[in-house]
This record gives C-alpha cells, structure tokens and sequence, in this order.
C-alpha cells in the first residue's frame, strides 16, 4: 500500500548509549525520507557521542568506541538532520515515547530550537500495541509473515527502520477500511490519523514532567511532579518565579526548559 501523504513522513530509529533522556547520546541514526511521489530517500549515520559506549551497549548494537571515534558529532550532523527532518511528519517504532524525545535533546544541545509540533508523530508500536499488543519482532511476522531474525540484525538501527517501515506499511494493509471484519480494527490512511492513535498521553513536555489537564473548565498546562503537582504553570511562574529558575539549573531535559521558557515567554506577553 502506498502511504497516503500530504507532506514528507520520516521514519527514523536510534541507537543510543543508553535510555536516559539527560545524560546518554546517540551513536546511530537511520532514516527512511517518503515523499508525497512515493519517491523515498534513506539515510544511516555512525555518530561520536563523545562519551564511552558501554560494553552491554556495543553487545546489543555492534556499535563500540572504535567503531565512532572518527565519526561526526551530533552537533556536526545537526544542520544536516535538521534539513531532513523539517517540514515532514516524524514516524518509528516507540518513538514517541524515546526516539523523538532524544532527538529533541540532541538538537537543542546542538543549538537547534527544532518544533516538534509542526510535526505528526506517528508512533508504529503505539498502533501495533493498541491492535495486536506485541513487540517489533513480533510485529513484522504478524505483519509482514515472515521472522525478522531471518531478515535483519537485531539492534542496528538501519535494519530497524527498514523493519519499521515494512510493519507501518503492513499495519495499513491490514486495518484498511473493509479489510476485516472487526469495525474497531480500522486505520485511515492518512497521517494525522496515525498521529492521533499514536498519541498515548497528554504531555506538554516528552517526559511528561507538564502535561495538559482541565482547570476550571479550560485546558490548561499544569506540573505533573514536585510540590506544585496539578497546579496551572502560569500560576507558578507568577506565584513562584524562583521554580522556573530552578528547574532551568536541574537536572531536566532541554525540551521540558525549552517548553517552559516557551509558557513563561507567552505568559510574560500576555
């Protein structure tokens, strides 16, 4: 089936030297660019995290510090990524959760202010899990009929976007309207469709440090820890400004400063 497209859609995976969002980098990046035409443009990048990639990482992935010590930084790559990833939706597996998030971190530290909101994220295990509840390997027997040890390596990147994009193309196949029985079981082929069943929560921040809630009848953005839990942020930053200062010098993602100082921006011209 071919994806039915208005804009660009990247789909895109990461290895990383680990899974915290603050303090681990990536080490490999792979994409699969789809235009409106069908024309598709893939891309794979070795990166230097500038940091030791440890042992269980270089086990999972292939990828060691020798393999990287010649390679472009993020930082190096970032104008360059930049260009790939503006004006298209953002596709991958658990990307919403991880990939996108870390790829926010990596652009900001590279002094890229990238807006993920002019992006729709389409998240593959998001809608694998809601329809099937499984995990990618199993996805792409169910959806592709075929074991994925057989066609690809695991942990590399490369080989799980190409995975990615077969079970995103599959998910399509299987849950296009009148394709079965089962009226919940249905997926447009459109991407804002996509975007929406992808979407799980509602973060303001990706880790889900603001999200939006309800207050007084207005969907409002509010703290989702610390002592100002379930308050509006606009009445923090105006009752509390020493908590947006705070938080700036903690121990947070860039992304959830980024949207912050964004909120406090936008409160101050009010």
């Amino acid at each position: 089936m071919k994806l039915n497209l208005k804009k660009p859609l990247v789909i895109f995976d990461l290895e990383t030297t680990g899974l915290d969002l603050v303090k681990d980098r990536v080490i490999q990046l792979s994409y699969i660019k789809v235009y409106p035409d069908g024309r598709e443009v893939r891309g794979n990048e070795l990166i230097n995290p500038e940091k030791h990639i440890d042992p269980i990482i270089t086990q999972l992935t292939g990828i060691s510090d020798n393999d990287v010590k010649d390679k472009p930084t993020f930082k190096q790559l970032a104008a360059k990524l930049n260009e790939v990833f503006t004006g298209a939706d953002i596709a991958g597996f658990n990307s919403n959760h991880f990939d996108v998030p870390l790829l926010a971190e990596e652009f900001l530290r590279a002094g890229i202010d990238f807006d993920f909101s002019k992006s729709r994220l389409i998240d593959a295990q998001t809608i694998f899990h809601k329809m099937e509840r499984r995990n990618l390997a199993a996805a792409y027997k169910f959806y592709c009929g075929r074991k994925m040890e057989d066609d690809f390596e695991a942990h590399r990147a490369d080989q799980d976007t190409e995975a990615t994009y077969r079970v995103l193309m599959g998910e399509l196949d299987k849950y296009a309207p009148g394709a079965n029985e089962d009226p919940e079981k249905v997926l447009e082929n459109d991407m804002q469709a996509l975007a929406d069943f992808s979407k799980q929560n509602d973060n303001v921040d990706f880790a889900g440090r603001i999200v939006w809630a309800e207050v007084n009848g207005k969907r409002t953005e509010v703290f989702n820890f610390g002592k100002h839990k379930g308050l509006p942020v606009a009445d923090v930053l105006r009752m509390d400004p020493g908590y947006y200062s705070w938080i700036l010098g903690g121990d947070f993602t860039y992304n959830t400063k980024q949207v912050l100082t964004r909120i406090r921006l936008r409160e101050a011209n009010k």
